[in-house]
């Protein structure tokens, strides 16, 4: 690397890392490679220079075309970085332009750009995507030298990091000299991660070890109880937070895990504290662009004092001001806690912290047992999608529409993307195919001919310009909901919300959206109209969006804290930490009524109430699995001994409540926890084909058999959703063979089920002994399982009055002699010993 980087750098008072040089000598040698480092290190300017170094080598201090490409997972994070690159861009390379190229980006500079385009661009996968749509994306792109793939760890996981290993195959293909480079602050498996960037063509991996203190703390309620259910503690919690945001002298950062989490904590701090209004905002993926523009700005400005936010402010946006960040509820991963509490003190030298705030009692083991984690190193792993047909189908017109293409050459460009290095000819002509003919049943049909081979090229290309278009309007793989507009009916929009929320509202009915309280007036085109409410309160917006579930790791930590908990002599409790004191009457009425957790014993609870009897499992696998689990072993044992369930099921076990006595004979000989035809077993015991058809929903609009409408003219989600569901039909009956068709049944098991991960559990299950425990009252674990199965039949007002007779008779077991708290534990080996 030349001296101007150490130059801007000395004129700033600044000295580089050992790490940073490291990454400018390497692209400067033409090396691509994995930059891994804490939040706040100094990573944007490890490749900033390094690329900026690249466009003075190619072309001096003239005006060089397109050389630069900065991709970001999100439209907040490109804002940010573009204004990180200004400063040095601007000192080092006057003639070089800078340009961001995203959903939000106005039409004016649309055309500026498609006139001429920037020397570094910032942009995002979808927008990356539509650029390679372009006729001469070739003669547009060939210049690029440079890729940086910011939060790699973000992308990696998803289809949305598939569409960036196949837009880097086109890029690479055109320049077969393409330095890549990722950024990535909090991922376990990085050697994977890096081979997945680059294709598993080798590669420089670079850890920026920067001492920096990392701070995890937890805000303990006053009275947390003996017996907790999700949410209990909400309330209980909102005078702490206040308090907490007050002592702050910089601004407090608190995520939530929802949306809905945030509406409900930003009406509390108002509610609180109505003097702050105007000084503590509201941020979250669903609001209008301005109002989340406003935000960013305030957090950078130092000027607001505390802003509610989701994972919309997850990633490495540069916010100095902050110097708190809490969170609301357990963060059920130890990477998002660790990404969220690198938002505060996010510069090289200062503390980050992070604050847990449990909304239930469990979530004072969880807030230490992450902790123990993070400190620790145990961070999640990440792994790309394997092969998903829909986002090669979307990609193979996307590449005819850009200049079209031959079949041998792009199948063997296709699998130099790591998510299909295993893709076999037979599987791309199927997808070929596919586009070119609509398959087995859409033959008929010429708006699903998709491309063409026009023998004067020698290319498939696109043959018409209104499939064109309809494929350029929904390039992408972001799925959900179809969101709806909402506005003021006196003008001006607030944001959005999916269309399946308003649907259940009335005119007059009020509800709280973007930190207001708001009437619904009527909806028309599309958009739901507004005022202001008269009345203080209303109904929270809920999106459908995925519960989180406990990751591999923090399982693993919540059960290893829990079995320490309970280590101590005698069966007394081990309290080792804050947290754990302050959980300390709950996990004694555990193990009073029940038991705590125990090194190579599978805790299982039997209870006999009015509904019928129950039998909680705690494998503490996270909710995902535990949903597949329940389903298999109700199955199964209903197969040996027939009987009626009722399935609840939480991150730390489930609950089976049968009509008759659970025959509990394969639990005991081990049967029950085989892997043997698992996939079998597992299709059968759940409703598979349901599990399937909601996954096609958005492999049809990925791969484009689904169109959600011009703009202004968007269809609704009963439209799409009957398209989608005709589809599955259709093909079915008449198309068994199609290859979409195996995806959906298989990301419904992969994603939403765990199936690999299941598999492993019920190794694991099988090798432990059973500790049954007999309740004469729902323990402190298994009073969540019940609450979570009751919540979905009984109103507020009715779970009111059941949980209070549930805790009471509880409390009452409590109070009475130990001999008659349970019927004593016995535990069962299946396993010779």
């Amino acid at each position: 690397m030349s001296g101007h980087a150490e130059a801007w750098f000395a004129r700033r008072g600044w000295q580089a890392f050992a790490f940073q040089r490291e990454v400018w000598s390497a692209m400067a040698a033409g090396e691509s490679g994995l930059l891994h480092a804490n939040t706040g290190a100094g990573k944007t300017y490890a490749v900033a220079f390094g690329a900026i170094d690249r466009i003075e080598a190619a072309s001096g201090r003239g005006a060089p075309p397109l050389s630069v490409l900065w991709i970001t997972p999100m439209r907040a994070l490109a804002a940010d970085t573009l204004r990180a690159l200004q400063s040095p861009l601007a000192e080092l390379v006057p003639a070089a332009t800078l340009g961001l190229r995203s959903g939000d980006t106005p039409s004016a500079e649309r055309a500026r750009q498609d006139k001429r385009w920037p020397t570094v661009l910032v942009t995002t996968p979808e927008s990356l995507s539509l650029m390679l749509t372009r006729p001469n994306a070739e003669g547009e792109l060939r210049s690029v030298q440079t890729v940086i793939v910011d939060e790699w760890h973000e992308l990696i996981g998803s289809k949305r990091g598939v569409q960036v290993q196949l837009a880097l195959a086109r890029l690479a293909r055109w320049n077969p000299g393409l330095v890549t480079w990722g950024l990535s602050a909090t991922i376990g498996n990085l050697g994977e991660a890096m081979a997945t960037l680059l294709g598993g063509d080798g590669g420089r991996l670079v850890q920026g070890r920067v001492d920096k203190t990392l701070v995890i703390d937890t805000l303990l309620p006053d009275e947390p109880g003996r017996f907790t259910w999700g949410g209990h503690l909400g309330a209980q919690m909102q005078p702490a937070v206040v308090r907490e945001i007050e002592a702050s002298p910089g601004t407090t950062l608190i995520f939530t895990n929802v949306r809905s989490q945030a509406e409900i904590w930003y009406q509390l701090l108002l509610a609180a504290r109505p003097d702050w209004a105007g000084q503590i905002a509201l941020h979250h993926g669903s609001l209008d662009k301005a109002v989340r523009e406003w935000v960013e700005a305030g957090l950078k400005a130092g000027t607001l004092r505390a802003v509610v936010a989701t994972s919309s402010l997850d990633l490495g946006v540069d916010f100095l001001p902050v110097e708190r960040v809490i969170q609301i509820g357990s963060a059920k991963g130890i990477a998002r806690l660790l990404q969220r509490a690198g938002r505060s003190g996010h510069a090289p030298g200062r503390p980050s912290r992070v604050t847990v705030v449990p909304t239930h009692t469990l979530e004072l083991v969880e807030a230490a047992a992450s902790r123990e984690a993070a400190l620790a190193g145990h961070v999640e792993q990440r792994r790309s999608p394997d092969k998903p047909l829909d986002v090669l189908v979307q990609h193979l017109v996307t590449v005819a529409l850009g200049g079209g293409f031959t079949a041998d050459a792009l199948f063997d460009e296709v699998r130099r993307a790591w998510a299909y290095r295993g893709l076999a000819r037979d599987e791309f002509d199927w997808a070929l195919a596919f586009v070119e003919r609509g398959g087995v049943s859409l033959t008929a049909y010429p708006e699903y001919h998709r491309v063409r081979w026009v023998e004067e090229e020698q290319k498939y290309r696109v043959p018409d310009r209104g499939i064109a278009l309809r494929h350029k309007l929904q390039v992408g793989t972001i799925v959900g909901d179809t969101a709806m507009k909402v506005a003021w009916l006196s003008g001006g929009t607030l944001g959005t919300i999916e269309e399946s929320f308003i649907a259940r509202l009335s005119a007059g009915d009020c509800f709280v959206f973007a930190g207001r309280v708001l009437e619904y007036v009527r909806t028309r085109e599309m958009t739901a109209y507004v005022r202001k409410a008269t009345k203080p309160k209303g109904r929270v917006a809920v999106w459908n969006g995925a519960r989180m579930a406990f990751s591999t790791e923090m399982g693993d930590a919540v059960r290893t804290a829990l079995e320490r908990a309970g280590s101590g002599p005698g069966g007394s409790l081990v309290l080792d930490s804050p947290e754990l004191k302050a959980a300390g009457l709950m996990l004694d009425a555990q193990r009073r009524l029940s038991r705590l957790p125990e090194p190579g014993r599978l805790l299982v609870e039997r209870y006999r109430s009015r509904e019928g009897h129950h039998l909680f499992v705690y494998p503490f696998a996270g909710r995902n699995v535990h949903l597949g689990l329940a389903g298999l072993l109700a199955w199964r044992l209903a197969r040996d001994e027939p009987n009626t369930y009722s399935l609840a099921f939480n991150d730390l076990g489930f609950e089976l409540l049968g009509a008759k006595p659970i025959a509990t004979e394969a639990l005991e000989a081990g049967h029950a926890f085989a892997t043997d035809h698992l996939l079998d077993d597992l299709l059968a015991s759940l409703n598979a084909r349901e599990l399937a058809q909601r996954r096609f929903r958005e492999i049809a609009r990925v791969a484009g058999l689904v169109f959600t409408g011009y703009p202004g003219a968007s269809k609704g989600a009963r439209q799409l959703q009957a398209s989608s569901s005709l589809f599955y039909e259709v093909f079915r009956k008449y198309d068994a063979g199609n290859r979409l068709l195996a995806q959906a049944e298989q990301e419904a098991l992969s994603q939403e089920l765990e199936l690999a991960r299941m598999g492993q559990v019920l190794e694991a299950l099988a090798a432990q002994r059973i500790a049954w425990v007999e309740l004469r009252a729902p323990s402190p674990f298994a009073l969540p399982l019940m609450v979570e199965r009751l919540r979905e039949r009984l109103t507020n007002e009715k779970m009111a009055d059941r949980l209070a007779r549930m805790i009471a008779e509880a409390e009452q077991r409590l109070d009475a002699p130990a001999d008659t708290r349970r019927r004593g534990p016995r535990s069962y080996n299946p396993t010779p010993t």
